[in-house]
């Protein structure tokens, strides 16, 4: 069974219409950003553990940026 007809058959056990206002009109559409968004996490993440120097040149910068302000 696919996804659409898994869900739509979950709805009709809960009881919601299919027509609802405010749902996804593009079906799929949450899956997509949920990737979007874990792709940068994810690629941060790995870029912290094979190169840490890239940690401590930002927190450096950080660091320089917040002291030019203050003076």
């Amino acid at each position: 069974m696919t996804r659409r007809g898994q869900r739509d058959k979950q709805e009709d056990i809960l009881g919601a219409p299919a027509g609802v206002p405010g749902r996804d009109a593009v079906p799929g559409r949450a899956e997509f950003l949920e990737i979007l968004g874990l792709t940068p996490a994810a690629g941060a993440f790995v870029l912290f553990v094979v190169r840490p120097e890239i940690t401590e040149a930002l927190v450096h910068t950080l660091a320089a940026s917040t002291a030019g302000l203050v003076h």
